[in-house]
């Protein structure tokens, strides 16, 4: 799953990313689209680690892509590449400008950023769309998705984000292939300055977000690359001073990962403490696939005990006993954060 960092020139993208991935990708780079695994903090990994001491412990990790920008620096434009980039990815994370940057003469205007880039994402799916119509016109094409087409458009012509319609309303099947860019989640990082890292986002941006269908949060690349440079006793009391609970790439990084729609099963033992990230609404037997194709393929049962219930009682012998281990086949729907191990026979 591939998460997208764009930005117009000078919003701290670059800095963002290194400091997600503890890459050192130069600012301003030629046209390589760079990538980089990160691991989504969870702490039911670490509180399982400490119960059963485990030789290795493995969060769920998310790719993220620095993805290059082609215009200037004062350019609000994105160009035909960039976008062909941007639809790769299954999530976008857009990061805006909010600090003073002496590079560039522009002041800062994230709600004007912000607009921008959703309008360009809107032209380039709506030209897709009347190209896909006027097709239509001409040839004999599914009924389905010529319906699906005319709902986009509906939709796009009022300004609203394709992401707006609810699934029962739009059969997304039909649409793999043509990376509808405000079909993806996104998620708008508001960069400040250090001063300014812990206040809220502007009301301005939250109505934008709010009808967009968007999440947002607010960071400062630069406050979170010192952070990530620090020892762990360091750390607490820095983000103490700045008034923040946890740094805010940590939730930048779970945020992300709820917007691919992603949950994690967990699998426990003396061997490995482990997260293994699914799509929301996978079965048990699809969910055993990801440990080994060959638990998927014999698949029996799973027993399945919910991470709330173990740390309530302690053990899974306790949580058996107390009835919250169960024996669960292989159209059981996996919840987040349940611990399962698979029986099977091969």
């Amino acid at each position: 799953m591939k998460v997208g960092l764009v930005g117009f020139a000078g919003s701290g993208k670059t800095t963002v990313f290194n400091t997600l991935t503890g890459l050192h990708v130069p600012s301003g780079f030629g046209g390589e689209v760079h990538l980089g695994a990160v691991k989504v903090p969870d702490d039911r990994i670490d509180a399982l680690s400490r119960i059963f001491k485990p030789k290795k412990k493995t969060y769920a990790e998310i790719v993220f892509s620095d993805i290059p920008g082609e215009h200037g620096a004062e350019s609000k434009g994105l160009s035909s590449k960039s976008l062909e980039r941007i639809r790769e990815q299954d999530v976008l994370c857009l990061v805006l400008r909010g600090f003073s940057n002496p590079a560039l003469e522009r002041a800062p205007d994230p709600a004007a950023d912000l607009q921008a880039f959703l309008v360009e994402c809107l032209l380039a799916d709506l030209g897709m769309v009347e190209r896909r119509l006027d097709r239509a016109r001409k040839e004999k094409l599914d009924p389905m998705e010529v319906a699906a087409f005319q709902t986009m458009k509906a939709t796009l012509e009022q300004e609203l984000p394709i992401r707006s319609i609810p699934a029962q309303s739009l059969n997304r099947d039909l649409l793999k292939g043509y990376g509808l860019l405000t079909d993806r989640p996104l998620l708008v990082a508001l960069n400040r300055s250090e001063q300014e890292a812990a206040q809220p986002m502007p009301a301005s941006i939250e109505r934008t977000l709010e009808t967009q269908h968007a999440a947002g949060m607010v960071l400062s690349a630069s406050v979170e690359a010192e952070i990530a440079a620090m020892d762990a006793a360091d750390q607490a009391a820095f983000l103490t001073d700045l008034g923040l609970s946890e740094p805010a790439v940590s939730r930048f990084i779970r945020t992300a990962y709820g917007l691919l729609d992603l949950i994690s099963f967990l699998t426990v033992g003396e061997d490995e403490v482990r997260a293994w990230p699914i799509r929301r609404g996978t079965r048990a037997r699809q969910a055993a696939g990801r440990i080994h194709s060959d638990l998927e393929r014999g698949f029996i049962r799973a027993e399945v005990t919910p991470y709330d219930q173990f740390m309530r009682y302690g053990s899974e012998h306790a949580a058996r006993e107390a009835g919250h281990l169960k024996l669960e086949g292989k159209d059981y729907v996996v919840a987040d954060g349940d611990i399962m191990s698979i029986r099977f026979n091969v």
